[in-house]
């Protein structure tokens, strides 16, 4: 019985909450820092590098795009939703 009065109280809570828009669009120094970098790793003779140098510019180049992904604001609409969409708008037209 306590268990279910956990659950009730945390519906209740989770329906009065209200979703906070962020801001996480990047600057244009930041991408201007990024494409600096990233252009300076394209052009470094990597063949002189040890294994352990080149897994550390794999990760900084894997966290460098979660970045750009994270502060992109791209949204993705899948096939369905789309067609979905098209429909809508030709009937509400």
């Amino acid at each position: 019985m306590a268990f279910a009065s956990k659950l009730d109280s945390k519906s209740e809570a989770e329906k009065n909450a209200v979703p906070v828009k962020t801001e996480t669009k990047l600057t244009d120094a930041e991408i201007d820092r990024i494409t600096k970098r990233v252009d300076e790793i394209r052009e470094m003779d990597k063949s002189d590098l040890t294994a352990e140098e080149k897994i550390e510019l794999k990760n900084e180049l894997k966290e460098m795009k979660k970045e750009v992904k994270k502060g992109g604001g791209t949204i993705y609409i899948g096939g369905a939703t789309l067609i979905l969409i098209i429909i809508l708008l030709i009937l509400l037209v």
